[in-house]
C-alpha cells in the first residue's frame, strides 16, 4: 500500500490526514526499521507492507468505533505500538496508556513518542495480569485495545478488568475470530462483558481477513480476575 493509497483508503472512511500526520507516519516507519535491526519488533519492515499491515490495519478500529475526543485508552501488549500509536497520530486528543511485558520494547516506544511529539502517552513495563489488579488502572479506561495478543477468552481476562462500566474492549482479530468467539462467550460474561458486534473485512491490497469485535463492559469484573500471571493462558476461562 503506497502512501497515496493509504491516504485515499482512509479518506473513504472519513479520515483525512494532515501533512504533519503524514510526516509522523513516515518517521514512524523509519524508526521501526532502524530499531528493528537492534531488537525484534516486527517481521514486517518493507514500507508498503508496514503501511497496510500495521498502520492501516491499526486504524481500522476507527471505522467501527468513535475515537474522537480525550478518551482514555489502554493498549495491552502493544508490541511496536500497534494499534494505539497510529490511532494517537490520527486522533491526537486520545490519552493513551501502553502496557508491554518487554522492557526493551517500552524503551523503543518511549523514544518513538518523543520523536513523533506525541503527548498524553504513558508506558508501563508490566504483565497485563498484574496491571489489571492495580487500583490506579482497574476499570478506568473508556476503551481497551488488544491486537494479536491472545485468543479471545484469554484476551478478555487480560483486558476487561481495565475497562470502565459502559466502556468497550476492542479486539482486533485475524481469520479465526468467529471460532474464538464461539468458545469465549462464558469468559466474557464472567468478566462483566457483553458482545456488542463483530465486523469482518479484508485488507484492501493484501486481502488478509480481519475482524473487529466490540465488547461492552456491563458489570464490574469480579475481584479475583485477572488471575495470577500466566494462568489465563494456561487455563483459559470456559
Amino acid at each position: 500500500m503506497d502512501i497515496s493509497t493509504f491516504q485515499n483508503k482512509l479518506k473513504e472512511q472519513g479520515i483525512e490526514l494532515t501533512e504533519k500526520q503524514l510526516d509522523q507516519f513516515e518517521k514512524y516507519w523509519e524508526m521501526l526499521v532502524e530499531w528493528n535491526e537492534k531488537m525484534n519488533l516486527t517481521a514486517i519492515t518493507e514500507k508498503e507492507e508496514v503501511y497496510e499491515k500495521h498502520f492501516y490495519d491499526s486504524l481500522t478500529a476507527a471505522f467501527y468505533q468513535d475515537f474522537s475526543g480525550p478518551l482514555r485508552i489502554c493498549d495491552v501488549g502493544a508490541g511496536a505500538g500497534f494499534p494505539s500509536l497510529p490511532l494517537k497520530i490520527v486522533f491526537p486528543e486520545l490519552k493513551v496508556t501502553i502496557v508491554d511485558s518487554l522492557k526493551k520494547r517500552i524503551g523503543f516506544l518511549n523514544h518513538l513518542a518523543t520523536e513523533l511529539e506525541l503527548n498524553d502517552v504513558a508506558f508501563y513495563h508490566d504483565r497485563a495480569e498484574n496491571f489489571g489488579k492495580n487500583g490506579k488502572f482497574r476499570e478506568k479506561y473508556d476503551l481497551v485495545l488488544g491486537r494479536a495478543v491472545a485468543r479471545m477468552s484469554v484476551l478478555s481476562e487480560l483486558c476487561l478488568p481495565l475497562v470502565k462500566k459502559g466502556g468497550f474492549l476492542i479486539a482486533m482479530k485475524g481469520p479465526n475470530a468467529q471460532e474464538e468467539m464461539d468458545t469465549a462467550g462464558s469468559a466474557i460474561s464472567i468478566l462483566g462483558g457483553e458482545t456488542k458486534d463483530m465486523h469482518s473485512f479484508t485488507l484492501p491490497e493484501d486481502g488478509a481477513e480481519r475482524s473487529i469485535i466490540r465488547i461492552e463492559k456491563r458489570r464490574k469484573t469480579p475481584g479475583k480476575y485477572p488471575r495470577k500471571a500466566g494462568t489465563p493462558n494456561k487455563v483459559p476461562l470456559s
